[in-house]
């Protein structure tokens, strides 16, 4: 029984890194066009409302996930309960962290991340990324510091909702590319087109 489980997870594994290994370059062109759309509307937002280097909008983890969302949409991960429950949970983490341990950065950094981890794995969200939105409460700069908990709000709320609507978009712009994943979802989608063609 253990070896015929192991030889099943050698061949899903094996024809995984194969799909993986084709490139599909429709595939590539939604990627690159989601996440262009994606991080340029946050990089206008970020242009029109903060001037210099200080990034607001831009924070590091709407790079990560545009990888989940736009680039392997199938991934358990890249669905929606996971990036905006993951984002929101990892930032409330970060920021209550940040005012409770404000000075002692080595304290601080790992346990926003660790108590990320925790309650994303407890509420089913887990978005890798979330650990980095953690994090930059932590270290970010002293202007998302100072946000506190509007740091949730803006820019992590708003930053996830508009990379979620452009991920709706247009990986559901072609019919080889679903998202979300989850079945009940795609019979409200058929059901929708039909009352649509009628």
């Amino acid at each position: 029984m253990p070896v015929q489980k192991i030889k099943r997870g050698y061949r899903k594994t094996k024809y995984v890194l194969y799909k993986e290994t084709l490139i599909d370059f429709k595939e590539h062109f939604w990627s690159f066009l989601g996440s262009f759309v994606g991080i340029g509307i946050l990089a206008y937002i970020q242009s029109i409302h903060f001037k210099g280097n200080d990034a607001v909008y831009l924070i590091g983890s709407f790079g990560a996930s545009s990888v989940l969302i736009y680039g392997i949409i199938q991934s358990p991960f890249s669905q929606p309960r996971n990036l905006v429950g993951g984002h929101l949970i990892s930032a409330l983490v970060g920021v209550t962290v940040h005012k409770l341990a404000p000075d002692i950065i080595w304290i601080a950094a790992p346990l926003a991340v660790s108590f990320a981890i925790i309650f994303m794995q407890m509420t089913k969200t887990l978005h890798p990324p979330g650990g980095a939105t953690a994090l930059i409460a932590i270290i970010g700069s002293d202007k998302i510091k100072a946000l506190g908990y509007m740091y949730v709000l803006s820019p992590v709320l708003v930053g996830v909702l508009i990379l979620l609507t452009v991920a709706l978009i247009f990986n559901n712009m072609t019919p080889n590319r679903y998202y979300p994943t989850h079945k009940k979802y795609h019979k409200l989608r058929k059901r929708i087109s039909k009352v649509i063609r009628r």
